[in-house]
Parts: structure tokens; C-alpha cells; sequence
């Protein structure tokens, strides 16, 4: 059976500044920008912080106000992909098949994996103590036999939790839960779940499969009738009629903070990477699209690559440098937007480019396979089919 992990550091950022600057270890750590920075929102808070009732997308003004004696920084988000880069490093010597879902978490295939690490649940405590012997920081992770409950599970006992759900019971798992629990019914879904009286998961789950694509329409009511079953639900679809995926966000407010306009964009490409990971296409093509909140004018900008695209860190870096020469600095953004385009199958990509990603890609997993086999000798760590579906 098929056992993967979902693992999500705790607080990111703020543990990041905790851990580099001692002296606020301990106290309420806001990161999203300065009190009087109108306009800023909280990208990350402290545990600390959260027990003043501050979160992550409260407007900063509010912030101040429920916790005034909080420590708020404008981050900085290339210190953050370094540490990134080092947690992921630790998760690749548990795993060659490493699925990074944004800066601070990522999937875990462990199937199989019991003769090197032991069974998942010491697996899994074995990668919690590796990341904080070799990082310093914290990570939760839960523990099922598909990456949907995976990833519920490891929001259930944070910070620096471990839940494990065992094989068959899923399905009871997600029954105990409330509908704010299910991942991918963001709120406007919940405000819909609110209308209909759909309290918990077991309320969603007396639905027939036809009764709730007549409330929530074919695609998503599949995927709900599929997710409260504990079924490996998919929360997106490859788009492959229109052979690009993207997406935007429309902020309340002009955004001029620096960090919080790269926070915004990193958040958009991992949406958007997550997505093309799900699929069997691959894309050498970025575009974006900035409108700006004083005169509603909106600019694009599109860059094609000779190699696809391989990593969410590569997808960003290059979606920054093309959003730096496109933004008018100093303007309000009022939306902002980014994808991919011209996707392609991967096969079509690699005749094109005569192998030379899909080279760099299998050298990168022969290596990971190679460390672990270096760490546990007699191992004899093969490579497997991809487990991206």
C-alpha cells in the first residue's frame, strides 16, 4: 500500500528570524512589516503571536492593535529560500521522490521505504529530528496512505506535531472533522458550505455522489464527495484544452511593501507549480500580469526558456526577475498574476531539447538514490515509477 508524508514547517518565516536572532525566541514574532505600514499584511506569525490572536493575511494595522508589543519585521524572503533549501535537502534523504509544494512544505513518497527507516510512524520522527539537528527548525507532519490526508493530518497537532492516520481508516479520519478542515474549500466554498448548513464532514458526506454535483457543480462536488471519503482527491485539474494554468489574486488594498509583493508572487508560483505537478506537462514559457490600483492600468510580460522548467524555485526566481522588469516601482499593485504557458508533454519537450533537462533531472534523483544507499549500505535503492498522480 502507498504511504506518503506531508511535511509543513511550523511558522516559517518567524521561526527563520527566531532561530538567526536569538534575543526573540520566545516572544511574539510578526513578519509582514512595520506598525505604521498601512498597507501590509502578516505573512507569518510566531506561535507566540498567534496567542495574541494574530494570523497570517490579518491586515498589520490589526495586528498592532491585538498584540502592540509584538516584534514585526519586513522579512526577508532570500534568507528564507536558503533555509528552504536546506530543509528540502534533509526531506531528499528520506525519499528520491520529493514533491516541494511551497517554500515551507512538501509530499514525501516513503512507500517501501520500512527496511531503511523502519515503519512510517519512526520514519517520520526520524525526519523530525533530522531537520532540527541539521536546520534548527521545527516541522509537523502527518502520516496516510494518500497525499490528501497526508496533508490534513499534519495540521492536526501543530506545532512540531506528528499525526498518523493508518491505512483504512481515512475514511473515520475524516469524518471527525469539521468542513474548515477540508483542504481546497477555501472561503468562499465555506461560506456556501455555511448556506447549505454543512457543518462538518460527516454532514457532506450523507450526500450521493449525484446529490452533491447538483449542489457544488460536476467538478468540484466530485472532489468533495471524494475528500470526505478520505480518497486521494485531486484539487485541480491539468487544463489541458487551453495548454496554459495560472492565477491572480485582487488585494483589498494597494500593495507596496516589497517583501509582501514577493510573498504574494512565491505564494501564486506554488499554487501554480503545484498544479502543473498533478499533470504530464511541462512548460518553458512564464507569464505575468500586474494591474495597479491608482489608474486600474494593467501590464504583462511573457519569457520562453530553451529548458522546461523543473523546480518551484527556478519557476520563481524567474517570475521575480521578469516581474522586477516590468513593475513601475512605487506604485500600488491592486492584482497580481502569474503561469505558465505553451505547455507541452514531456516528451515533446525533451525531443526539443535533446534531453538535456530530463538528463539533469535523473541525475538529480540517481544522486538522492546514491546518498541514501551511501547511508544504508545493502539498501540497493532502485528507481521507481513517478508517483505524481
Amino acid at each position: 500500500m502507498n504511504c506518503f508524508i506531508h511535511a509543513d514547517m511550523d511558522a516559517f518565516y518567524a521561526a527563520v528570524e527566531q532561530l538567526d536572532h536569538p534575543e526573540y525566541r520566545g516572544k511574539p514574532v510578526i513578519v509582514g512589516g512595520l506598525p505604521g505600514d498601512r498597507r501590509s499584511v502578516v505573512s507569518t506569525a510566531s506561535y507566540e503571536a498567534r496567542a495574541w490572536g494574530v494570523h497570517s493575511a490579518m491586515p498589520l494595522v490589526q495586528a498592532v492593535k491585538l498584540c502592540p508589543g509584538g516584534i514585526y519585521l519586513r522579512g526577508n524572503m532570500k534568507r528564507y529560500r536558503e533555509k528552504s533549501k536546506e530543509v528540502m535537502a534533509v526531506f531528499a534523504e528520506f525519499s528520491p521522490e520529493l514533491q516541494q509544494l511551497s517554500v515551507d512544505e512538501a509530499f514525501l513518497n516513503i512507500t517501501g521505504m520500512e527496511k531503511l527507516f523502519g515503519p512510517p510512524e519512526i520514519l517520520a520522527k526520524k525526519l523530525k529530528k533530522a531537520v532540527y539537528e541539521e536546520t534548527g527548525l521545527t516541522v509537523s507532519a502527518g502520516v496516510a496512505s494518500n497525499k490528501y490526508v497526508a496533508k490534513i493530518a499534519s495540521g492536526m497537532s501543530k506545532p512540531n506535531g506528528l499525526y498518523v492516520v493508518p491505512p483504512g481508516q481515512e475514511e473515520q479520519f475524516m469524518l471527525s472533522l469539521p468542513v474548515s478542515k477540508i483542504w481546497g474549500a477555501g472561503g468562499k466554498t465555506q461560506e456556501l458550505f455555511a448556506r447549505h448548513g454543512f457543518k462538518t464532514c460527516a454532514d457532506l458526506h450523507r450526500l450521493s455522489r449525484k446529490l452533491s454535483v447538483s449542489v457544488f457543480g460536476q467538478s468540484f462536488g466530485d472532489f468533495i464527495y471524494r475528500a470526505v471519503r478520505g480518497e486521494a482527491a485531486e484539487t485541480f485539474e491539468a487544463e489541458r484544452e487551453s495548454r496554459s494554468m495560472s492565477a491572480e489574486r485582487t488585494f483589498s488594498y494597494d500593495l507596496y511593501d516589497e517583501f509582501e509583493i514577493e510573498t504574494q508572487l512565491f505564494d501564486i508560483a506554488s499554487e501554480v507549480f503545484f498544479r502543473l505537478l498533478q499533470t504530464e506537462f511541462q512548460s518553458r514559457t512564464i507569464f505575468i500580469k500586474i494591474r495597479y490600483g491608482e489608474d486600474f492600468s494593467t501590464i504583462s510580460g511573457r519569457e520562453t526558456f530553451q529548458t522546461p522548467l523543473g523546480t518551484l524555485n527556478e519557476f520563481y526566481e524567474k517570475l521575480l526577475a521578469l516581474f522586477r522588469r516590468k513593475y513601475r516601482a512605487g506604485q500600488g499593485i491592486r492584482l497580481l498574476g502569474a503561469g505558465l504557458g505553451s505547455l507541452e508533454t514531456k516528451d515533446t519537450l525533451q525531443q526539443k531539447e535533446f534531453f538535456n533537462e530530463a538528463k539533469e533531472r535523473e541525475e538529480q534523483l540517481e544522486q538522492s538514490i546514491l546518498k541514501i544507499n551511501a547511508r544504508f549500505p545493502g539498501a540497493a535503492l532502485k528507481r521507481g515509477r513517478s508517483w505524481l498522480a
